[in-house]
């Protein structure tokens, strides 16, 4: 029984290299886009132009989630 264990514990290149089938290709074609920054940079430049009240309205939002999770903290807690 411990003969035939080596043979299900083998990895696919010995078993390939055992049945005589040449190696699996390698597929080196996958490549990562590359991100231009200026590009990015550029086109929330032109948004925050064209709409200026975004950054205001962000930190309104983070503001009231803030508020919003310490009245929530205060409330389970009864700390009033």
């Amino acid at each position: 029984m411990y003969g035939h264990t080596s043979v299900l514990i083998m990895g696919e290149a010995k078993r390939r290299k055992n049945l005589g089938i040449p190696p699996r290709e390698k597929n080196e074609d996958i490549k990562l886009p590359q991100l231009d920054k200026k590009a990015i940079q550029q086109k929330v430049r032109s948004t925050l132009y064209k709409y200026p009240i975004i950054p205001f309205l962000f930190y309104g939002a983070a503001i009231v989630i803030l508020i919003g999770g310490l009245f929530y903290v205060f409330k389970s807690f009864n700390v009033a």
